[in-house]
């Protein structure tokens, strides 16, 4: 007969475990435990005080899992709540370029004669961009010509400062605030890893502590209820799992919603990875503490070889060890050394995780299945079939050999709709709209290069779509900054080879700059090196096809003259035709860094109205930006500000 020791400890876990798999408690009041077995009633010696222990342990859990499925919820009332700021602010939007673009049609038919007199292709503008030179711009302090104005003669901030020292103290409240929000710390020291805005930050931390939140409301804060907040821990997790799936996807319905981009929301994604290999952590190792010193001797199984040589804790730590190596080969060291290792790894140890956690526990499998629908639905569906085309490319290497051009053209087929959902289904060749990327593979590079994807961003300006100028064509140049891995072997390719056969996914891209910019009676795009990728199209965009009074002004830092090779003379030229205000100072290995603080400050004191500012460029430059924009609105200018990040 066994002994009273081991009959308890049999029925404890029996108890345990049936109340854990079925969500409901599986004790009755008298003592009895109610299961499906042979025997679904039956009696055990065991005394009140522990029967209570055991009860209040699983209600402890059970509760816990009826709280956290309403964290979701919670998502998206928040998310409801960011789709309305959204709204009404891209209605506001609306409102201010009607009024700045009241007559745009004049600017268009100019723009056509121009196209028209001067569209070439993109290996005739590359030759020609050899004999390019910096007209004007050979001085490394900036100098502005905005409407005439003399900025000698007026104060840094012109009429800014007059109206901030008649404003409310209200009002300075809410600009030192709007500052505080706006302005980027410096680097934390030693690991120099770079800090985004505090606005950003702030979020961040709202986000986690709404996990915290969750993770501990309720909970008993006693000691012998540890297993209660380890099982938390994994709750947490398995909720978060469709969120980190839907910020990784490529065509997802956040962009439509908050006029966020997924690379926009990236930052996002990588905050939610971190909080979940944290609550993976403590899940682990809170069960491990639990069985090793927390559990009574009674709810124990017997043998610590027996616990963790169960099948579903062997799940769970290949779940733990995927998601804890998907952390580290993401973090942005990884990346920067060995991207291709971090593509194929990433896919791997996705799946290998997410068969895992589904084999783990019955409860993860809700989540499990919603996240793998969205990576299907991204990966497959569109990408793949949808968004995905082939073309054969030109390949050449600019002056400073360390940079490629790859570029292509073709006829844009007709479409039937250019707009939603029309849009985000169509491939690269139906167009793409100033500041898009795309993700480009190169079978010729090798078998592994087949299934890899780098993304660049679209240097050349958006193709015009107008139904009295049929067929369109479309010329589409990528800048390319050879780094070690792909850009090195497609480099070799390219000295021997002018033409290569590609795949382009894509385009994918946010609007929100772009219409910021329209919204503004001043715009202003700041580029240091290959960020001219970015803010050239939005300025030929403004120029082009958003007329109307509005001043555009367009900066490009370069580190070395050949660099300016990088857009063709003529295209510069077009602009400044086009009444763009183009500044190329000298180059920083010549003459140092540009003041662009005082070229920001210099800009708002001549500007009047709202000025936009989109910078993009290396860390450095986008702080220094960033933070000039900053004191100008803690000193009362109305700016707004987009910043487009380098890095991935």
């Amino acid at each position: 007969m066994m002994p009273i020791d081991q009959v308890n400890r049999e029925w404890a876990l029996e108890v345990f475990r049936e109340s854990l798999r079925t969500s409901r408690l599986s004790l009755a009041p008298d003592g009895a435990s109610i299961l499906s077995n042979e025997n679904p009633v039956r009696k055990i010696p065991t005394d009140p005080e522990s029967q209570q222990y055991l009860r209040d342990l699983i209600a402890y859990i059970l509760d816990g899992r009826t709280i956290i499925f309403t964290y979701n919820i919670a998502l998206l009332v928040i998310l409801a709540l960011f789709s309305l700021l959204h709204l009404s602010e891209r209605i506001r939007e609306r409102h201010r370029w009607r009024t700045i673009e009241q007559d745009p049609t004049a600017t268009l038919e100019r723009v056509r004669k121009t196209t028209d007199d001067s569209e070439t292709p993109n290996e005739n503008e590359a030759e020609s961009s050899s004999s390019s030179t910096l007209e004007g711009s050979l001085s490394s302090q900036i100098t502005l010509k905005a409407a005439d104005a003399d900025i000698e003669r007026q104060p840094l901030l012109g009429d800014q400062r007059c109206k901030s020292s008649s404003e409310s103290l209200s009002g300075r409240l809410i600009n030192f605030l709007k500052y505080l929000l706006m302005y980027q710390p410096r680097p934390i020291p030693l690991i120099n890893r770079t800090l985004p805005s505090n606005r950003t930050s702030l979020f961040v931390l709202a986000f986690l502590g709404l996990n915290v939140f969750y993770h501990l409301y309720q909970l008993p804060f006693e000691l012998k209820y540890f297993f209660a907040f380890a099982d938390r821990a994994g709750l947490i997790f398995i909720v978060n799992l469709p969120l980190l799936y839907l910020l990784a996807a490529k065509n997802q319905p956040l962009k439509a919603l908050t006029g966020h981009s997924y690379e926009a929301l990236n930052i996002y994604h990588r905050r939610v990875g971190e909080l979940m290999c944290f609550e993976a952590l403590v899940h682990f190792g809170g069960m491990i503490i639990w069985r090793l010193w927390i559990s009574p001797p009674w709810l124990k199984s017997n043998s610590f070889y027996n616990y963790i040589t169960h099948p579903l804790i062997l799940f769970g730590i290949g779940a733990f060890a995927s998601y804890e190596l998907l952390y580290f080969t993401s973090l942005g060291s990884f990346r920067e050394r060995w991207y291709e290792l971090f593509l194929a790894s990433h896919v791997v140890l996705q799946i290998a995780a997410l068969a895992f956690l589904w084999l783990h526990f019955f409860t993860s499998r809700p989540f499990v299945l919603a996240s793998l629908v969205i990576f299907a639905i991204d990966r497959l569906v569109w990408r793949l079939w949808m968004k995905s085309a082939r073309f054969t490319a030109d390949l050449s290497v600019l002056e400073d050999d360390q940079t490629l051009l790859l570029s292509m053209d073709w006829d844009i087929p007709r479409s039937k709709s250019r707009r939603c959902l029309g849009r985000s289904s169509q491939s690269i060749r139906h167009g793409w709209l100033p500041a898009d990327h795309v993700f480009i593979s190169v079978p010729t590079l090798g078998r592994g290069h087949s299934l890899q994807a780098h993304p660049f961003t679209i240097a050349s300006a958006a193709p015009m779509v107008d139904s009295a100028r049929s067929p369109n064509h479309a010329w589409l140049s990528l800048l390319i900054r050879v780094q070690s891995g792909f850009t090195s072997k497609l480099l070799d390719y390219a000295r021997f080879n002018s033409r290569v056969a590609v795949r382009l996914d894509g385009p994918y891209g946010s609007q929100d700059p772009l219409n910021m910019l329209r919204s503004c009676k001043n715009a202003v795009l700041i580029a240091g090196g290959s960020g001219i990728a970015v803010v050239f199209p939005l300025a030929w965009d403004l120029a082009t096809g958003h007329g109307g009074r509005r001043q555009v002004h367009l900066i490009w830092v370069i580190h070395s003259r050949s660099q300016h090779s990088w857009i063709p003379e003529e295209r510069i030229t077009e602009l400044r035709e086009l009444g763009v205000h183009v500044t190329i100072p000298e180059p920083t290995n010549e003459a140092g860094r540009p003041d662009i603080p005082g070229y920001v400050a210099d800009m708002v004191a001549v500007s009047e109205g709202r000025v936009g500012f989109v910078v993009s460029g290396p860390d450095g430059l986008n702080r220094t930006a960033r933070n000039a924009c900053a004191n100008a609105v803690k000193s009362g200018a109305d700016i707004q500000l987009r910043v487009e990040k380098f890095g991935w």
